[in-house]
């Protein structure tokens, strides 16, 4: 079996753009939460999202090309591109035959999807874009990426809700680790801020109403938490065979060594209440590394900030870690992210992996009444330095599914 390393790293988050920007602003516990700008929200009873900042295609992208994808596409390219400059990557070096772009979307192109039915309803049949399929599906992630890039490896997308970006870092990991190609570009997009969707997720009773004070409303753990924060973007990962790396005198964050993948089986929205899938995908990680569980330092929690995920996530870490489980420094980054849905096992992974890296773990702001479900270390408020050999990143999407990815200090 091949070693897996992450050699490479791009983020297009609310909280900034680029590796440098994302990781300070977490360390200092910004939030990127705040009243949403891309669409009126006077019907709307949520009116607060976490938007991607400042952000302009043509700064990635040729315009012509921009114009030819959704906005959850143009990250994903950005993101990309952020990635492979980080990782020093020349790709005409390298066998484009044996690069990937296994990439995870949780809902794809709705911004060209709701703008299309739109122009129908209003203009009539002969007036939908030609463009509107090739926008709209979610494999375009990918598919762009690999245009653009060349990349002529297997070339897919991911869609299982809010985990869709871990599986396909998890998925992406067995590919090179059975000798299948030899890098990979992985993680997630999403650009789902947009009238319907945010419609959908509020009848669902999902997010938070807390209008009045934007960079407050996610509080994962916390005993009045009401509801997750719509977020867009898109975290990058290049994953790739040591050797690989080594050869070309890479710059390595930390090494994937473990995937767990199941699902619950129980119900479309919420976690099964006994935690087993949860728990058994944390295991089935912990297995693939051949690692204890007292050898985990730091766990990226899912914490959506919701009533039903923190308590179960809870459960399903105490399950796995039993009385070690105190020890743990936990976090949910998506108190200052808000949820990139099938984007955020992308930005959650860089995170895990720079917190390996750097020996600093973020913390998860807002945290102020302690629940007494949900009684763990979530590194409350203020970041800790700690050095930890290795760390966890779960996921956890409607449907049932469930991802975890372990990672070791390089």
């Amino acid at each position: 079996m091949k070693r897996v390393v992450i050699t490479g790293i791009g983020a297009i988050t609310p909280i900034g753009i680029g590796k440098e920007n994302y990781w300070n602003s977490l360390l200092k516990g910004n939030s990127g939460i705040g009243y949403i700008t891309r669409f009126d929200t006077k019907d709307h009873d949520v009116k607060i999202g976490a938007e991607v900042k400042d952000f302009n295609p043509t700064d990635f992208l040729d315009k012509k090309e921009a114009k030819r994808m959704d906005r959850f596409a143009q990250f994903a390219v950005a993101a990309t591109k952020l990635a492979i400059e980080d990782g020093n990557i020349n790709l005409d070096d390298l066998n484009k035959d044996r690069i990937g772009a296994i990439i995870g979307s949780g809902i794809g192109g709705i911004e060209t999807l709701e703008a299309e039915v739109n122009r129908y309803t209003d203009k009539g049949a002969k007036r939908v874009s030609p463009l509107f399929i090739p926008m709209m599906i979610s494999n375009m992630a990918a598919g762009q990426v690999s245009m653009t890039f060349g990349l002529t490896g297997a070339s897919m997308t991911l869609t299982t809700a809010c985990a869709s970006a871990t599986h396909a870092i998890g998925e992406s990991f067995r590919m090179i680790k059975h000798g299948y190609l030899d890098m990979v570009v992985t993680g997630g997009a999403e650009a789902s801020i947009t009238p319907v969707s945010v419609a959908g997720f509020t009848s669902m009773k999902a997010l938070s109403t807390r209008n009045d004070d934007p960079s407050k409303a996610c509080r994962p753990f916390d005993k009045e938490r009401d509801g997750f924060i719509m977020g867009e973007g898109a975290g990058i990962l290049i994953l790739e065979e040591f050797e690989h790396a080594v050869k070309r005198g890479a710059t390595i964050y930390a090494e994937v060594v473990g995937y767990g993948s199941t699902s619950d089986a129980f119900h479309i929205t919420q976690p099964d209440p006994d935690a087993k899938g949860a728990s058994r995908a944390i295991s089935l990680a912990l297995e693939d590394g051949k690692v204890d569980y007292k050898e985990v330092g730091y766990i990226n929690a899912h914490g959506t900030s919701t009533y039903f995920n923190d308590k179960l996530e809870t459960l399903a870490i105490k399950n796995v870690f039993k009385e070690y489980a105190y020890e743990l420094n936990i976090s949910s980054t998506k108190s200052m992210t808000g949820h990139l849905l099938g984007a955020a096992g992308g930005i959650e992974a860089i995170a895990t992996a720079l917190a390996l890296n750097t020996g600093n773990i973020p913390p998860t702001v807002n945290y102020e009444i302690p629940d007494e479900e949900c009684d763990l270390n979530y590194t409350p408020n203020i970041m800790v330095k700690k050095d930890i050999k290795y760390a966890m990143s779960n996921s956890l999407g409607f449907g049932g599914h469930n991802a975890s990815i372990l990672l070791k200090k390089y």
